[in-house]
């Protein structure tokens, strides 16, 4: 009876583990690394499938019938790529010192608890990028201004869209169009030098980068329905943006 309720433990704590891997920006097989390692350090097997909404966990030791089947949803994507470093080193360390359900447990929770930079520090960081950007492609102080600003009131319009439990094609759409329009202002009242680098540089803190490399390493690794799940989620991304752009330059009928 005990081993049965051991198997269960394992099975959910490893689920638990290869979701919050997948909801951080994960790809397939770095997952699949991970949970191998675990589970080697429990002494079990695992055989699973993960999609890009759910995924399946068998558990089971070689020489016994017993084994557990779970099923588990996964969250939106919150990149955190801190975690997904920690959770790796963490798996390194339960495998060389086998480590043992309470010990992996309390250090995933540890991990899970981690400060996140704040907001407003995030926010403020994403648009002086945006900003660089616009410096790289030849645009003045000014036109850098443009950019920061648009990029800065957009991205609060993200956060409040996601905060509202939006549609993310929608969520995108919208920061899409705020932030472009509020450079195709600059553009209309010709501000710097170069007023359409401040334009073209604004959407670029919605370029969906975790999806499309995501879906290029999964398809090298042979995961191919997550690859083009990831691809075409991507591509839904950019055509999100893409279209808030076009309807921001109609409104303000830019060439």
């Amino acid at each position: 009876m005990d081993s049965s309720k051991d198997l269960i433990k394992a099975t959910n704590l490893l689920l638990e583990i290869a979701s919050f891997l997948m909801v951080s920006g994960a790809n397939t097989n770095r997952v699949n690394l991970n949970i191998k390692r675990f589970s080697d350090s429990l002494g079990y097997n695992a055989s699973f499938f993960i999609s890009q909404k759910s995924m399946i966990m068998t558990l089971y030791r070689e020489n016994s019938s017993e084994s557990c089947t779970r099923v588990k949803n996964i969250p939106g994507l919150t990149l955190n790529f801190s975690a997904i470093s920690a959770v790796s080193k963490t798996s390194w360390k339960a495998l060389e010192k086998n480590w043992k359900y309470d010990q992996i447990s309390s250090k995933i929770e540890e991990i899970k608890q981690l400060k996140r930079y704040p907001q407003i520090i995030v926010t403020i960081a994403v648009s002086l990028a945006g900003a660089g950007f616009c410096n790289i492609f030849k645009g003045d102080y000014l036109n850098m201004l443009v950019s920061f600003v648009s990029t800065f009131i957009g991205l609060l319009v993200l956060q409040y869209t996601h905060r509202k439990n939006y549609n993310v094609y929608l969520r995108i759409f919208i920061g899409s169009l705020v932030a472009s329009s509020i450079a195709s202002i600059g553009i209309k009242l010709d501000i710097g030098a170069k007023p359409a680098t401040a334009l073209a540089t604004s959407v670029l803190y919605l370029v969906p980068g975790v999806p499309l490399i995501n879906s290029f390493t999964d398809f090298l690794d042979n995961n191919i329905i997550n690859g083009l799940v990831r691809f075409t989620t991507g591509s839904m991304m950019v055509l999100a943006i893409a279209l808030g752009l076009f309807i921001s330059m109609l409104i303000f009928n830019l060439n």
